[in-house]
């Protein structure tokens, strides 16, 4: 398990910015809110066909723990909970903490949310690791990976997703998205994307074997949907090798 953070104290300043604008559809994270349903869509299939689950379970992840690195403001954390699972959040920026657990009480969800990054997990294991669009603003991707893949109990599943290194991926979210301003100006380095290539073999060097890849394309029309298409952004899912 890593010792040291691999929060960058920028990254977290930038994003705790956004916090009261989370759930705001409309907001700062506006753009998060178009691609939750398809990652959901994602994570149920995957949860599904991994541990044999019924498909019309409204609750298939009773009794199960889960935990969301880089949860933000709970975009993602709360749907899980709905689905059953024991839910954790973890996020680097303190003014998301509060706004999740504002929200979390609101909707009446127990969402147990911390501040922190991998350090804080300790000897804890989850039934199910997510973190997306989150690996690109850490400041040591291999030593997150790794301390992901240390939280994964046996028979997890561990779901990650993040913009490809490609010039659409440029023109998309930098060029066009932060440059009239749908996103935030400086939310993302390009150059600290990763490819498919990349991702897969860190988590493989971190002792789990990659059991899926797929895409994440958008349209203005359709908007976001799963797609055999990684040039903009991709899904990496995971188990323990062996």
């Amino acid at each position: 398990m890593a010792n040291a953070t691999t929060i960058d104290p920028k990254e977290a300043a930038h994003f705790g910015q956004m916090a009261a604008e989370w759930w705001d559809p409309k907001g700062s994270s506006a753009m998060l809110h178009r691609m939750n349903p398809v990652r959901l869509h994602y994570i149920r299939d995957m949860a599904d066909w991994h541990w044999q689950l019924d498909e019309h379970d409204r609750r298939p992840l009773a009794g199960k723990t889960a935990l969301d690195m880089g949860c933000g403001a709970g975009l993602l954390c709360e749907p899980l909970a709905r689905l059953g699972a024991a839910v954790t959040g973890i996020d680097a920026a303190a003014e998301n903490v509060a706004v999740a657990r504002h929200h979390a009480d609101r909707s009446g969800l127990a969402v147990a949310y911390e501040q922190g990054g991998i350090e804080t997990l300790g000897v804890r294991r989850f039934d199910l690791i997510t973190s997306l669009e989150v690996i690109e603003h850490v400041t040591d991707p291999r030593a997150f990976v790794e301390g992901l893949a240390g939280a994964l109990a046996p028979g997890g599943l561990m779901i990650l997703s993040t913009p490809n290194r490609t010039s659409l991926s440029h023109l998309a979210m930098i060029t066009i998205a932060e440059g009239t301003g749908r996103i935030p100006r400086g939310t993302h380095d390009w150059g600290k994307f990763l490819t498919p290539e990349e991702l897969t073999g860190l988590v493989e060097a971190a002792g789990l074997k990659v059991i899926d890849v797929t895409g994440m394309s958008f349209s203005p029309t359709h908007g976001f949907k799963l797609s055999e298409n990684k040039a903009l952004d991709y899904f990496v899912t995971a188990v323990h090798a062996g």
